[in-house]
């Protein structure tokens, strides 16, 4: 705001020759001071759109692209001052933004409506609820049908609920819907992440198994590794022509050295 309000105000007689610099020479550098130059008068309007609960920011920004259609269409030569001009594109952007954003629904979609949505506030009496009786004059005055009106009123008095938890005056969370609709599931970088630690321990896995023996090999495999790992110790035992107690010893020394290798890995 303090940026916007260094840029000086221009006389009809510096405007008139900007303007005419930008329409007959295509002058950019003449287009930008007409723009600057009109930047608080972007900021006033947007200022009185601020009751639909956007950002002022953005309402702002909308703004700044209908003025530079309008300093784009300014014919200086028509005797009508850029301000006047302007106006019509700045509240153009900022309403149609508006129907596009606001509470992230199509509010109004017929031209009416529009209207109706743009005007039912101005035209209510203070703040309750709409009486029959005026319903039915603001839908004369408007063109709509009643029901569009107590419709767009119920739009206009619902009110939205923030998605994050708000801290109160001790320093507590209170509870919010972003506490019911968070996604717990991994996001993409945790899987990729989870993957990539599976591959390694893969991999890291059948190095270590690499590295033992024959019948240890054979023992973890028949024991862990295997789709259909069901072999007993005595099962083992009977295969090699040991006791149970040698393959337990076998079992255990192996799963130390797997253990060992992959922390190192």
């Amino acid at each position: 705001m303090r940026a916007i309000k260094a840029f000086p105000l221009l006389t009809a007689e510096e405007e008139h020759a900007l303007g005419t610099r930008l329409k007959n020479d295509n002058d950019l550098e003449a287009a930008q001071q007409l723009i600057v130059s009109h930047l608080r008068l972007v900021v006033s309007i947007a200022r009185g759109y601020l009751g639909y609960g956007l950002p002022q920011s953005d309402l702002i920004q909308e703004g700044n692209i209908g003025l530079m259609k309008a300093v784009k269409r300014f014919d200086p030569d028509r005797g009508v001052r850029l301000v006047s001009f302007a106006m019509h594109w700045i509240k153009a952007e900022m309403n149609e933004y508006i129907v596009r954003n606001w509470r992230l629904v199509k509010t109004a979609t017929t031209k009416a409506q529009r209207k109706l949505f743009f005007n039912l506030r101005s035209m209510k009496n203070g703040h309750e609820t709409l009486h029959p009786d005026e319903v039915k004059r603001i839908a004369r005055e408007l063109n709509v049908k009643p029901e569009e009106v107590m419709e767009m009123e119920y739009r206009l008095n619902g009110h939205e609920i923030s998605l994050d938890a708000h801290i109160d005056d001790d320093g507590d969370e209170s509870f919010s819907p972003i506490a019911y609709l968070e996604d717990e599931s991994p996001e993409p970088s945790e899987h990729l992440e989870i993957k990539q630690t599976e591959t390694a321990q893969s991999v890291g896995l059948s190095k270590a198994l690499e590295s033992l023996d024959e019948r240890s090999r054979r023992v973890l495999e028949a024991r862990w590794l295997t789709e259909n790992a069901t072999s007993t110790l005595h099962d083992l035992a009977a295969e090699f022509n040991v006791s149970a107690e040698r393959i337990r010893q076998i079992e255990q020394k192996a799963m130390q050295k797997i253990k060992t290798l992959m922390l190192a890995a």
